[in-house]
């Protein structure tokens, strides 16, 4: 469908195109002026409801007076410092991310600036502890498109063409899909079982030797790759594959980390201990930030060998110390709470949508995939495509991944009122696109 934007977000739209790169995967119209909380406001004062929040982004909500008054507390000190020097900030964030981390031990952090960064960052750090090379990484993961978290990536062919030869050293092997599984199973295996066999009969028996292999590179649940989930079982079996050979357990939680799934880490929920953790996206309330954070005993690399200009920067650490404050004295609880308020009524709007296929989630990081049929499966993308586009004319923010799936991940903080608000426009949008079939 076309949508057409207001004046005066036609005209910076127009403008936009002159002078900013065509590479950005823009999709509908929406050119943002303000926003509070979950609610957004365009350039012509048109309001939506935010069920995309940047990508998972804006955790606690647009410009928490809180987060605002931290960075403006801060950027009236200094703005920035190098890291070749120190201040308090980025110490007592690394100190509060030790306190969250999902490791029983000790943590270090090293800081960044993206979710890209953070993974070259834990491939550097795993080359240089193990002192191997190789890695490996699942179909339909998404790590970044910088060079090295690029060739790690394997979600959309897009983010390869053109830009090869990628880092040599990487092996991708199928990530256990309930919904959709590349695997055949044996009686009684369910897609994580296939899995692993597959990983030890073909991986490490016909392709690659496991004392070559550095880190296994994962996203505990699947972003960009469609919203994944995968079986109870997969990850502890995962973590015992790599302690059997010594290999780095590597958990992207870039968007499914920051209490996201209503636990702080989305590995917490399968009762896994990585080595080491990437961390972005929500971390600083919209902020760039990133942050590697392994276990004490793996930061053994020298001075020198791996660092940057702005990781770390004081406005970042102020705005990721008050986002973790707010999480976690009111949105992880809300997380949990509204996401299965929202998960519930996915479900029972499944009952009235037949292109519904699956509906899936932890706290607010829930996947709604469509389909043609629910028999075949069959992927209904131009109809997924539709209902983010209808979504936008009535006043709702989405944002689509995998194939055929939207992502519903409103800020944490939001609210019942906003959730049915929001999740009553989602269902007016699907019954407008399938009225289109």
């Amino acid at each position: 469908m076309r949508i057409n934007p207001g004046p005066i977000s036609e005209s910076l739209i127009e403008r936009d195109k002159k002078v900013i790169s065509s590479s950005y995967p823009r999709g509908y119209p929406f050119v943002m002026d303000h926003g509070k909380g979950v609610e957004v406001w365009d350039a012509d004062g048109r309001r939506y409801l935010d069920f995309a929040a940047g990508i998972a982004v804006n955790s606690t909500g647009h410009s928490h007076p809180e987060v605002v008054a931290a960075i403006t507390e801060q950027a009236q000190k200094f703005i920035h410092i190098s890291s070749d020097f120190y201040h308090e900030k980025w110490i007592q964030l690394a100190e509060k991310l030790d306190e969250i981390s999902p490791f029983h031990l000790p943590a270090i952090s090293f800081m960044a600036n993206s979710g890209s960064e953070a993974v070259e960052s834990a491939l550097k750090l795993a080359k240089y502890y193990t002192e191997r090379s190789q890695f490996i990484g699942f179909l339909g993961g998404f790590h970044g498109r910088t060079a090295g978290s690029l060739s790690m990536t394997a979600s959309k062919l897009i983010y390869h063409r053109s830009f090869y030869p990628l880092m040599n050293g990487v092996t991708h092997v199928p990530f256990p899909n309930p919904y959709r599984p590349l695997l055949q199973m044996n009686a009684g295996e369910n897609t994580a079982d296939a899995v692993i066999r597959y990983m030890e009969e073909v991986v490490f028996h016909k392709l690659l030797p496991p004392t070559e292999v550095a880190g296994i590179l994962i996203e505990p649940i699947q972003g960009e790759g469609g919203y994944i989930y995968p079986p109870d079982n997969f990850l502890p079996a995962l973590r015992q594959l790599c302690d059997k050979y010594g290999i780095l357990l590597i958990a992207d939680e870039v968007q499914s980390g920051m209490g996201r799934t209503g636990k702080w880490w989305a590995i917490d929920h399968y009762g896994v201990e990585p080595d080491i953790l990437c961390i972005a996206k929500g971390i600083a309330s919209g902020v760039p930030m990133g942050v590697m954070m392994a276990k004490a005993e793996l930061m053994t690399w020298p001075s020198g060998s791996h660092g940057n200009t702005f990781g770390g920067n004081p406005l970042a650490c102020a705005a990721a110390l008050k986002t973790i404050e707010l999480i976690e004295t009111q949105y992880l609880e809300n997380a949990q709470k509204m996401g299965k308020i929202a998960l519930e009524m996915l479900q029972d709007m499944q009952n009235d949508h037949p292109s519904i296929g699956d509906v899936r989630g932890k706290g607010l990081m829930i996947g709604v995939e469509f389909v043609k049929d629910r028999q075949t499966k069959e992927p209904a993308v131009d109809l997924r495509n539709e209902v983010v586009d209808q979504c936008f004319s009535k006043g709702l923010l989405t944002l689509g991944c995998g194939d055929s799936t939207i992502r519903i991940t409103p800020p944490l903080c939001i609210t019942e009122q906003e959730i049915r608000e929001g999740l009553e426009i989602f269902s007016a949008a699907i019954k407008e696109a399938e009225s289109h079939l």
